[in-house]
């Protein structure tokens, strides 16, 4: 199994790569929840072929990567009202260890540096790479994300129930309704541009589900999200060439956390995808992949 032992953090980490092992990295970073397989394959595929050595990994407490099993976080709730009092919960890592273990991952494989993409959570992460490792980053892309700030509008409410609804049995059939229901409630609402294909999203559900099932970890990475705050003043200082993609339609994490995203950076380039909600669907594959490419190239 393609696993290795970040050096700084000491976290197991589970890795994929395709593409030329000594092409420029691209490092995709997945979001809350989510394992690395929610990178589209045909995304990987479009990245390598375009002359890139695409990496994606489970971050910690999901996939096939370390799990922090017994480790309690605190209700989001509680959680939300202590920091505002000023005595933050204690939670069990933060989102820069996070980051961190990303920046381990480069590090086992013995590379330099690295274009960061970041998708929702993955985009704070890379955000917080290039707050705190600017020197490991040629460029960063975050996707559908935010700078965390409580000014911004919050989640359409059936978006954020649909993704932190507790499982009802871990059987197949409510694995892949659970699943279903998530994709439904996030995804792209345009069903002329992006047509929800339930078959194949039946399938992917089911691929990811065989693969892994670890609802434990969701709410430990929330409250990392929940502790990291808000990140406009410490993105102020990002020179890292940056790009921000966000859907226009996306219920989840609004329209404005990416505008916001690419006003907190000196610098950074914002596009808008009218239709586009909080997924990566098939037909916008190639769209994603010659902006991510193109930043990458800095043209």
């Amino acid at each position: 199994m393609p696993t290795v032992t970040t050096p700084n953090t000491g976290i197991e980490i589970f890795y994929e790569e395709q593409g030329n092992p000594d092409a420029p990295v691209i490092l995709l970073v997945m979001g809350l929840g989510a394992q690395m397989t929610l990178w589209p394959d045909e995304l990987v595929a479009a990245l390598a072929g375009d002359g890139f050595r695409v990496i994606r990994y489970d971050n910690r407490d999901i996939g096939l990567s370390q799990k922090f099993e017994g480790a309690r976080a605190p209700s989001p709730a509680v959680q939300v009202l202590r920091k505002k009092i000023g005595f933050p919960a204690k939670v069990p890592y933060t989102l820069k260890d996070m980051a961190d273990d990303g920046i381990g991952l480069l590090d086992a494989l013995g590379i330099d540096k690295a274009h960061v993409v970041g998708a929702s959570m993955g985009g704070m992460i890379v955000q917080l790479m290039a707050i705190h490792h600017p020197e490991r980053l040629l460029t960063m892309t975050s996707i559908m994300s935010t700078t965390g700030s409580g000014k911004l509008p919050q989640a359409e409410k059936h978006a954020i129930e649909a993704l932190t609804a507790p499982l009802k049995g871990m059987d197949e059939d409510t694995l892949i309704a659970h699943g279903l229901n998530i994709a439904r409630n996030i995804g792209s609402p345009d069903s002329e541009a992006f047509p929800f294909d339930e078959a194949a999203q039946r399938e992917r559900v089911l691929a990811n589900m065989r693969r892994s099932v670890y609802p434990a970890g969701l709410p430990r990475q929330l409250a990392a999200i929940i502790d990291d705050g808000d990140r406009t003043s410490r993105l102020a200082g990002v020179r890292t060439p940056t790009l921000v993609l966000h859907g226009e339609a996306d219920p989840l994490v609004k329209l404005a956390g990416g505008e916001a995203t690419a006003k907190a950076i000196s610098g950074a380039r914002l596009v808008t995808v009218p239709g586009w909600g909080h997924d990566l669907p098939v037909p916008l594959i190639p769209r994603l992949a010659s902006e991510i490419a193109g930043h990458a190239r800095g043209s």
